[in-house]
């Protein structure tokens, strides 16, 4: 199968690499000057490096190699299957692609973005053929994270979302389906580890490292709030939220903080800069380890989180089963929210959610109707 990818920045070569290691011919597509030599460059790096690791062997290395076709010329995507959309996060653009794109391949190609939360159904009425379009978001770095969430718009045929998840699929790729609405789930979901914790930062209650000691050591995560907001990129974390925000009406859950616009503004950007919410040229500082602290950070940002994979369900944006693999497959987490949910008590949940109401007066603690309904009759999500 002939799979295209448009656009050869990190996530479009990603991708490539993915579809050439399961032996699809693939063409790697960019018109920007230097994006495809760059791109191939450094996939060249990658690969080397997987046959040092002894990931691949050195003959895996040159057929990856030799099925991925890097070009300028955007008709070479004609006679393709599947197009994976992978450019800037800007509609006008991408339906401006998604049209010329459409004009050179057959019927039966399925034609796929991979917006982390623009609209699909936006992105598929540029085509007469809505209902090939559909969302394939995978995240970074594509070739290690195993989520890909897939989005069918308004617009997508049940055969188009079949076909695109079962591609997906074949790729070993764990895919979980979600409804065409901001942020979709994981981007939705992740909100408030990252607003919840610089609201506890800016109130004075902890500094960025203890609220990170407090996640990891105490929650089991991976990497703390402003490690991984270091690590995305304040630019890019920041843009998510203003987009989730905005594409939410000003949803007062999805609220953007000043602290991190400043930060971007500032141009402390995180690792890519070298200063972001820690300045890398210097020793991090000490977290303030006391546990009864770090149990109320994160208490209040778990709560928060539970609340938001609640709501998911609530309104239908996927299967719970889904909500929580998207959760430890997408982002790490050690455990699925909704399963951490019956865990700590449903009741619980609700408790601190109604304590937080009460005491901000703020719509962005309201308690998803979904967990006032489940303790009123006594049930667990599992």
């Amino acid at each position: 199968m002939k799979v295209s990818v448009i656009g050869a920045g990190t996530m479009g070569a990603g991708i490539a690499q993915i579809a050439a290691t399961k032996g699809h011919e693939v063409y790697l597509y960019d018109s920007f000057d230097g994006a495809i030599e760059t791109a191939e460059n450094k996939l060249k790096k990658i690969l080397n490096r997987m046959v040092e690791k002894k990931r691949i062997t050195q003959q895996e290395n040159i057929e990856i190699l030799e099925r991925i076709n890097f070009t300028k010329e955007i008709t070479e995507v004609s006679g393709s299957e599947l197009v994976i959309e992978a450019i800037i996060e800007n509609l006008e653009i991408k339906q401006k692609v998604f049209t010329e794109i459409e004009s050179l391949v057959d019927k039966d190609c399925i034609i796929a973005s991979n917006t982390s939360s623009l609209s699909i159904a936006s992105i598929a009425s540029s085509c007469k053929n809505a209902e090939r379009v559909v969302g394939i978001h995978f995240f970074n770095p594509a070739p290690l994270m195993p989520l890909v969430e897939i989005i069918p718009a308004v617009q997508t045929s049940e055969d188009t979302l079949n076909k695109a998840k079962s591609i997906i699929d074949s790729w070993k790729k764990e895919t979980v389906v979600a409804k065409d609405t901001p942020g979709f789930i994981v981007n939705r979901v992740a909100r408030p580890f990252y607003g919840e914790a610089i609201k506890i930062y800016e109130e004075g209650v902890a500094d960025f490292a203890t609220i990170d000691w407090a996640l990891k050591e105490i929650g089991g995560f991976r990497m703390g709030p402003f490690q991984l907001m270091d690590y995305i990129g304040n630019d890019i974390n920041y843009t998510v939220t203003e987009t989730v925000f905005t594409a939410f009406y000003f949803d007062s859950r999805y609220k953007p903080s000043f602290t991190q616009k400043r930060m971007m503004e500032a141009g402390y950007l995180g690792r890519k800069s070298g200063r972001g919410y820690y300045n890398y040229a210097n020793k991090i500082p000490r977290a303030n380890e006391d546990r009864v602290l770090g149990k109320k950070i994160l208490w209040r940002i778990l709560a928060m989180l539970i609340n938001e994979a609640a709501d998911a369900l609530f309104l239908n944006i996927a299967t719970k089963e889904d909500i929580d693999l998207a959760m430890t497959k997408g982002v790490n987490y050690p455990k699925g929210l909704l399963a951490w949910a019956d865990e700590i008590g449903v009741d619980n949940v609700l408790q601190q959610l109604e304590d937080l109401q009460a005491e901000y007066s703020e719509d962005r603690y309201r308690p998803s109707p979904l967990l006032k309904r489940m303790v009123t009759a006594n049930k667990t999500f599992y």
